[in-house]
């Protein structure tokens, strides 16, 4: 049996149509790409437009996604923030007993995603995940916000929450403890490094000839291949 559409959620849809259709994109003046001019190793390339699309005023340059697989082959995906990018991969950090910390330990095949629209740009990463040692972990604990050490002390993650009054009691509690204790140990916190195979730059163009260059590691792990796609 369909239900019957009221006349405000119809509004609403037409609303939100209207609205999906005349957004603009990549409305201003967009930066070119030479890829006869890139650089032998993506991290390079990497560097250069991270760089340039913070200095160009994009927000927060760092957030990625992240996409996995669970135990049954579905793919999940989630937004997180890069660490590092450095010659041994792409770093992030979670906890070991979240979602994501489970997926990778079945499946350690991931990639990234970073879009920044400011710029037209996008990179996708491919490759293999590593969980980084205990000592490891600690220091990229360490070195960020009061905040970010309450979260990590508040744990849990992914698991279901009973209320909103429980995340608030626990989170003053974490909140507490990080302050007095900031070298409080979180257990579970986990740095992960995805040590790329493919690594895809798009640099998008207002007449969609867009511009793709893809990186590939050699079958022997010691250099790079180059090829351009389609758009």
């Amino acid at each position: 049996m369909t239900r019957e559409i009221s006349s405000s959620e119809m509004d609403d849809i037409e609303a939100f149509h209207a609205t999906l259709h005349s957004l603009p994109v990549w409305d201003g003046p967009l930066p070119g790409f030479d890829p006869g001019a890139a650089p032998a190793e993506p991290l390079a390339l990497f560097r250069e437009w991270f760089l340039h699309a913070a200095r160009a005023g994009q927000p927060e340059p760092h957030t990625m996604s992240l996409a996995t697989v669970d135990a049954d082959g579905r793919p999940d995906v989630r937004t997180l923030m890069l660490h590092d990018a450095d010659g041994h991969g792409w770093h992030f950090a979670s906890h070991a007993t979240s979602a994501k910390g489970r997926q990778l330990a079945g499946q350690p095949d991931a990639a990234l995603g970073f879009y920044w629209p400011a710029v037209a740009r996008q990179i996708r990463i491919r490759g293999r995940v590593t969980a980084c040692g205990a000592e490891e972990s600690r220091a990229d604990l360490a070195v960020r916000s009061r905040g970010a050490l309450a979260a990590a002390l508040t744990g849990r993650q992914s698991e279901v929450l009973g209320s909103v009054q429980e995340l608030a009691e626990a989170s003053a509690a974490a909140w507490e403890r990080a302050g007095a204790e900031p070298d409080a140990p979180a257990p579970t916190w986990t740095r992960y490094v995805l040590d790329a195979a493919e690594v895809e730059f798009f640099q998008g163009d207002a007449a969609r000839r867009h511009v793709r260059l893809r990186y590939r590691r050699d079958d022997d792990g010691t250099g790079w291949s180059r090829e351009l796609l389609w758009p």
